[in-house]
């Protein structure tokens, strides 16, 4: 793994008395790089001005290394799955000048229909460009569609 763009910085008022970050923050750097991903599939405000959103509906975090205070942090993400209502992407947390992986995060977002607050459909416009950036790897721990059971 190639060193990457700092996302974060791990901040004194992240870190618990463990001295590591606190398992919210790594949360909170994963929903920054949530906003790195949807320019590149017309998600934020190009959706947010057609009358949708996106809601994290399920979320998985996978801790690999700790990381401390003062550590660079960089993130990659992918999408992996995709319907007309959902989408399942990944989040890769690395230390951004050592390179390796601290930690992952699968997420399952709902297109939100924002007039009614309920689940719609993802204009095709934004599923075209899922189409061409999903990497067809399977996801790890989440489903499009709930499992029986």
């Amino acid at each position: 793994m190639t060193a990457g763009q700092v996302l974060a910085v791990v901040r004194p008022d992240w870190v618990d008395h463990y001295g590591h970050m606190n398992m919210a923050f790594y949360l909170a750097v994963f929903d920054m790089a949530t906003d790195q991903l949807w320019p590149s599939l017309g998600l934020g405000k190009p959706l947010h001005a057609e009358g949708f959103g996106t809601f994290a509906a399920e979320t998985w975090v996978n801790y690999v290394r700790e990381v401390r205070e003062g550590m660079p942090l960089s993130c990659t993400s992918e999408v992996l799955a995709y319907d007309g209502k959902r989408l399942i992407a990944v989040h890769r947390m690395h230390h951004a000048s050592e390179g390796w992986l601290a930690a992952e995060n699968e997420v399952l977002y709902l297109c939100m229909d924002l007039s009614i607050r309920r689940v719609g459909q993802w204009p095709a416009r934004v599923l075209e460009r899922f189409a061409a950036a999903c990497t067809g790897q399977a996801p790890r721990r989440l489903a499009l569609r709930r499992r029986e059971g």
